[in-house]
């Protein structure tokens, strides 16, 4: 695992954050030092695919990167005719997710899909996974997304949605973005790597809060939604269609 130091050393000018060969090429490590209990949440998301998934049904990871999500899932599910469809934007990601799924031993097939999760008709799906991927879309583009998702799922039929939050409270948002910095000092970052990233991700990474969140999908039409996870400024929904 190489380690992520794209933010440190000599840089000329800070440009908006890109999923490309440089960050794929340190993602794993990216992402175990960002992103607060994300084994967790790699590992619940698994385990709510073995219990929701249904015979002869679609599962979907939307903005899959490295595939983590559909590997959890694809270790867990055990229901005939299943088959995950696994989707990212970056020709770099999925290079590096192929290397992964190439080394499972699982039956259940991945398919890998160079597209932006916009653009995917979902289908026959009894899952549907966004971990960390409806927050880089437009905001014009969100709902639109949900709207297609929750048309595409069967009855009883989940979405796994998990999201980096803002809150509409200053001073909470403030202490939230506080501790949220601190785990990554913690985790190893310098506070210039720090400072660099969230400068990086300012134009790329568009917040909602946890309200817009419940009240999107209620007004889709979902049943239920809850809070399965939440650690700082990170939660994951749980919705059922």
């Amino acid at each position: 695992m190489k380690k992520d130091n794209i933010f440190d050393g000599e840089i000329e000018k800070i440009v908006d954050f890109k999923f490309d060969e440089k960050v794929a090429n340190v993602f794993e490590d990216m992402l175990r030092r960002s992103i607060p209990g994300y084994a967790t949440i790699i590992a619940v998301t698994g385990m709510f695919a073995e219990k929701y998934a249904r015979e002869g049904t679609n599962i979907y990871d939307l903005g899959c990167s490295l595939g983590a999500s559909a590997l959890s899932m694809q270790q867990r599910i055990n229901k005939n005719g299943c088959k995950i469809i696994a989707v990212d934007n970056s020709p770099e990601m999925l290079a590096r997710a192929e290397k992964f799924i190439d080394n499972s031993k699982y039956p259940v097939p991945i398919e890998l899909v160079e597209s932006d999760a916009a653009n995917v008709k979902i289908e026959n799906a009894s899952v549907v996974v966004l971990n960390l991927t409806l927050q880089f879309l437009p905001p014009e583009q969100r709902f639109g997304l949900l709207q297609n998702i929750y048309n595409g799922l069967n009855k009883s039929g989940i979405l796994i949605l998990t999201e980096k939050v803002k809150f509409g409270d200053a001073e909470l948002n403030a202490r939230q973005a506080e501790r949220y910095y601190d785990f990554k000092a913690f985790m190893g970052y310098s506070q210039l790597e720090i400072s660099r990233k969230r400068d990086a991700l300012e134009n790329v990474m568009i917040l909602d809060d946890i309200e817009t969140h419940f009240e999107r999908l209620k007004t889709i039409g979902f049943s239920q939604t809850d809070i399965w996870f939440r650690i700082f400024n990170f939660v994951s929904f749980l919705a059922v269609k």
